[in-house]
Formats: structure tokens, C-alpha cells, sequence
């Protein structure tokens, strides 16, 4: 069981996940939409290809491109299509 926690409420919780690179990619359907807002912010990785992020926003407080995803991976990077990962302050415990 994998959990990402922000500001007290638990953002995404499943038994399944990818770890790439160090980071967990939580299914989309594991995660508490609820608390994503989406960003305009995108960045690109060689092997992975373009990131877009959300913002997470519990309890008013908004922390920035705290969330990203890869809409169209690019084949290395198949296996994280569907997910999120967390970073900036997010705790993951496993």
C-alpha cells in the first residue's frame, strides 16, 4: 500500500504502483480528484516525454505543481500512462 499525503488528507492510496526514477505513479483512478487543480506548467523528459502538472489545494492552501502526469508517454515510459505522481512537500510513505 502506497499513500501520498499533503496538509493532513491523503491525496492518492493504492496497493498498485509504478515506480520510476525513485517516484511513485499512482493510478489516476487512486487518486482524490477532489484536491487537483489543473496548470498550465509542462516540462519534458528525453525518455518519458511532456509532463503536465496540477496544483494540489486542501484546505485553501494551494501548493503549486505539486502533481504530474504524462498524458501520452512515450514507449520506455508506457507503464505510467493513467498516473500521477507527487513531489514539493507531498510525504509518500509505502
Amino acid at each position: 500500500m502506497a499513500k501520498a499525503i499533503w496538509n493532513g488528507k491523503v491525496i492518492a492510496e493504492s496497493d498498485t504502483f509504478e515506480t520510476v526514477e525513485g517516484n511513485i505513479y499512482f493510478p489516476e483512478s487512486a487518486v482524490n480528484r477532489e484536491y487537483l487543480r489543473p496548470s498550465s506548467t509542462t516540462s519534458t523528459c528525453p525518455w518519458k516525454g511532456q509532463a503536465r502538472y496540477y496544483s494540489l489545494v486542501v484546505d485553501g492552501q494551494e501548493n503549486q505543481d505539486a502533481a504530474w502526469y504524462y498524458l501520452d508517454p512515450k514507449p520506455a515510459a508506457r507503464n505510467i500512462k493513467n498516473h500521477i505522481a507527487f513531489w514539493r512537500g507531498v510525504e509518500i510513505e509505502k
